[in-house]
């Protein structure tokens, strides 16, 4: 208290200090917080093929005082929604701005754990209509802006030139030609695919259903998965699994097992996203450079489809940096980071306008093939739920079980219809 008393008194003797001195000080605090360097960090999958860093090492240079912490999460998708569950439901402020599924950003809005968009859109004069209108769609929910769409992506059928010369039209075609190519130019497998029960699986249960004009939910709502066409395109689906073409360990396969796997020559097909490309023209990684070419996936007898995928980013609610972290968001998902993206990383650009660049198309030169554009118009998308999660898990779950003959696909889809019904809001 003596003490204090002291400071106390010797604050009211220096009190006759001019008044310019101390608005001064106050002048050089300000200035010194301008320069104060604030670190964020920013949280996705596991970045295969480098563009993040180039990303960033582009923003920091134009952002000084901004320095950005990549975290690595999960490669499996489920594994990695989790994980921000967890995080976000502690109201944690460890990460700033976090990579985002296209499924995603509704479920998280409506928990809370995004910072809407809309101020710092309108503030800085963002143009929402320069985007692909699917992805800015689903990155909104109850009128507000919740995500920025980053890249668009489509299930592709990736063939090796050096060994394929005839492109598989149908599913029985992929099939005829894998176990005719099996062994082939040092090849252990004649297909490759993401059959382990996670999203991926997913995805590819939807490829095989819709091709043969099925569905798991319509465009009402309603589950219409016990039909005659999901049962022939999950039964397709199965043949494929239990192949002697694919790796007797398919069934523990994301797309990282099956990407390693193509880029080392050790297949002719592989189904995958568009980043598959760039990988396998990589000479770092890949021994197939130059021998790879992409083709919508097979057709069924309802024709060719893909599942639309992509990812967007967002903003933590609890974010301690909101500002800088709007920053980082804004130059990763405007025209210079999706460049970067879709040169690194052969992201496609959820800008449409930058498929005409020449940089971009000379890097990813299938950007502007037919069936790079083909592939993309076969695109539809995972069931519409607001529960997702727990729409994809009964998903995951029964396909697994049918592969693993611990069910027929008959009973599959009606243990799905069931549970679809019982989960899905009245």
């Amino acid at each position: 208290m003596a003490l204090f008393l002291v400071l106390s008194a010797c604050s009211s003797n220096n009190a006759s200090t001019s008044n310019s001195d101390s608005g001064k000080k106050d002048e050089e605090a300000k200035d010194d917080s301008k320069e104060e360097k604030v670190t964020i960090v920013y949280a996705r999958g596991k970045d295969a093929t480098g563009a993040t860093d180039k990303i960033v090492e582009a923003f920091e240079a134009k952002h000084p005082n901004i320095d950005v912490e990549f975290r690595e999460m999960p490669t499996d998708t489920g594994q990695q929604h989790d994980a921000y569950v967890t995080m976000l439901n502690a109201e944690s402020s460890e990460i700033d701005v976090m990579d985002l599924d296209v499924i995603w950003p509704a479920e998280f809005a409506q928990a809370n754990y995004l910072l809407p968009l809309d101020r710092f859109v309108q503030k800085d004069g963002i143009n929402m209509d320069d985007y692909n209108p699917g992805p800015v769609t689903a990155a909104t929910y109850n009128g507000k802006q919740w995500a920025m769409p980053k890249f668009i992506d489509a299930g592709m059928l990736f063939y090796r030139t050096d060994i394929v010369s005839e492109v598989p039209k149908t599913w029985d075609d992929l099939i005829a030609e894998s176990k005719e190519l099996k062994g082939k130019e040092g090849t252990q497998f004649g297909y490759l695919m993401q059959a382990k029960q996670y999203e991926g699986l997913v995805c590819n249960a939807v490829e095989f259903v819709a091709s043969y004009g099925g569905a798991f939910i319509d465009d009402n709502g309603e589950v219409v998965i016990n039909s005659p066409e999901a049962i022939k395109g999950l039964n397709k689906l199965v043949e494929v699994v239990n192949s002697d073409f694919v790796p007797d360990n398919v069934t523990t396969f994301t797309e990282v097992e099956s990407h390693t796997a193509f880029i080392e020559g050790q297949a002719p097909f592989i189904r995958n996203w568009p980043y598959q490309y760039s990988l396998a023209n990589n000479k770092e990684q890949s021994k197939i450079v130059g021998n790879v070419a992409v083709a919508p996936l097979p057709e069924g007898d309802a024709g060719s489809a893909a599942a639309l995928g992509g990812w967007m980013a967002g903003i933590n609610k609890y974010s301690e940096h909101p500002q800088e972290a709007w920053e980082f968001l804004k130059f990763m998902t405007g025209p210079e980071g999706q460049k970067l993206d879709a040169i690194h990383g052969s992201h496609a650009p959820t800008i449409p306008a930058l498929f005409e660049d020449e940089e971009i198309i000379a890097k990813n030169p299938f950007f502007g093939e037919e069936g790079f554009v083909n592939a993309l118009n076969a695109a539809v998308s995972r069931p519409v739920a607001p529960n997702y999660p727990e729409i994809s898990e009964i998903i995951q779950i029964n396909v697994s079980k049918a592969i693993a003959g611990q069910q027929t696909v008959e009973e599959a889809v009606a243990n799905m219809e069931t549970d679809m019904k019982a989960k899905l809001p009245k």
